[in-house]
């Protein structure tokens, strides 16, 4: 192993943990057709098979948007740390 070879942070890190874990949950939700495959509680006559998935539709926006700015603060820490350079 070369002397001058830098330490690098880890790559497996809790932000890229939560990042995973945005992007994996509305995934696991929309496969997992038994939680939500029935009819009650209905909301405004809209069955809660319908409603459950349109609100995915906003917290999967969310969660898209949270993973993609955790992703931005994580490469500009990653390069400032790193002097610059990028690889």
């Amino acid at each position: 192993m070369p002397e001058d070879s830098e330490v690098r942070p880890p790559v497996v890190t809790p932000v890229r943990v939560v990042i995973g874990l945005c992007l994996v949950a509305p995934f696991v939700a929309m496969l997992w057709v038994g939680s939500f495959s029935k009819v009650d509680p209905t909301l405004i006559g809209i069955p809660f098979f319908y409603w459950y998935q349109m609100l995915w539709v906003l917290v999967s926006t969310s969660l898209t948007v949270t993973a993609y700015q955790l992703w931005q603060r994580d490469q500009r820490s990653r390069k400032a740390r790193s002097g610059g350079v990028s690889k």
